[in-house]
């Protein structure tokens, strides 16, 4: 088996328990108090990841600026969306809907970029829509916020990915990560004041594993990318459905029946579909779009 498919798996799996941590603080902290010690955490281990010839004391020296920002808006807010989700309904639907983002990406990559977007991958799209309706059920199970809030991040990673498209190469990774960072501390922090609770010991811990995880999982993708395709480590992107089936009926008794299952396998194939069909000519670029959008 190749390297870049088991550091994809590993980096998928230690998101997935940071992911079921956060879960796991829901009824304890507000969403926003989570987000920004979730950074907060995640930006002390980042400090230490950056590049060797880059330097955080030039992090505000951008040679794109619009699109630096942007990069860090659609984080925030899918970090925000992400964790929300994760608190309000059950992980493995949460997974369910924000791995709508590649079939976002195609009607943004047609909208957008004017691709040309052939059959096979509009017909990812309308296997996508399917696989979600078997999943959330409306009609038939309550439609809540929280799959709502799943459905943002899904979109808000589709414009990360188009913006690093323009980004990719010509932008330091100390900009795009330090300027997320201050708007995620900044925002979550502001926001967080009116509902604010000192953390105990227990959830500091907690949040440093969730930042640990975090870290993690990025390092460990920017590795893969380096030794491997893209199209290598695509694959390893879907294990975190089976982690979120996994942990779900494990810490939160939470148990899909046969429809959600099919749904899940049928969002999964038909994200991968669209990955592997995906014209996009990468080159030299050093992100691939399987890479994490939220903090």
């Amino acid at each position: 088996m190749q390297k870049g498919f088991l550091l994809g798996l590993f980096a998928y799996a230690t998101f997935s328990m940071g992911d079921a941590t956060i879960k796991s603080l829901g009824s304890q902290i507000s969403v926003f108090e989570i987000g920004f010690f979730s950074i907060l955490f995640s930006g002390i281990f980042i400090f230490f990841s950056k590049p060797r010839e880059e330097r955080w004391r030039e992090f505000w020296r951008m040679s794109r600026p619009f699109g630096v920002h942007g990069r860090a808006i659609s984080g925030l807010f899918a970090g925000i969306f992400g964790i929300y989700a994760f608190t309000t309904i059950p992980l493995a639907e949460a997974y369910a809907l924000i791995f709508l983002s590649p079939l976002f990406v195609t009607v943004l990559s047609a909208v957008v970029l004017k691709e040309n977007i052939g059959p096979w991958r509009w017909a990812a799209v309308l296997a996508g829509i399917v696989g979600v309706i078997l999943v959330v059920r409306p009609g038939f199970k309550t439609l809540e916020l929280g799959h709502i809030a799943a459905i943002g991040v899904a979109f808000l990673a589709a414009m990360t990915i188009v913006l690093l498209r323009s980004l990719a190469g010509k932008e330091k990774r100390t900009s795009i990560m330090g300027v997320l960072l201050i708007y995620g501390l900044t925002f979550n922090g502001i926001a967080s004041i009116p509902d604010f609770v000192m953390p105990n010991l227990h959830q500091l811990l907690a949040f440093a594993f969730i930042g640990l995880c975090t870290a993690t999982g990025q390092i460990t993708l920017l590795v893969a990318t380096r030794i491997a395709p893209a199209s290598q480590i695509a694959p390893s992107h879907y294990s975190q459905i089976l982690w979120a089936v996994a942990i779900g009926m494990t810490f939160f008794h939470e148990y899909p029946d046969a429809i959600a299952v099919l749904g899940l396998a049928v969002i999964a194939g038909s994200g991968l579909l669209t990955m592997i069909r995906e014209k996009v000519r990468l080159g030299t670029v050093r992100w691939n779009p399987f890479f994490r959008n939220r903090l």
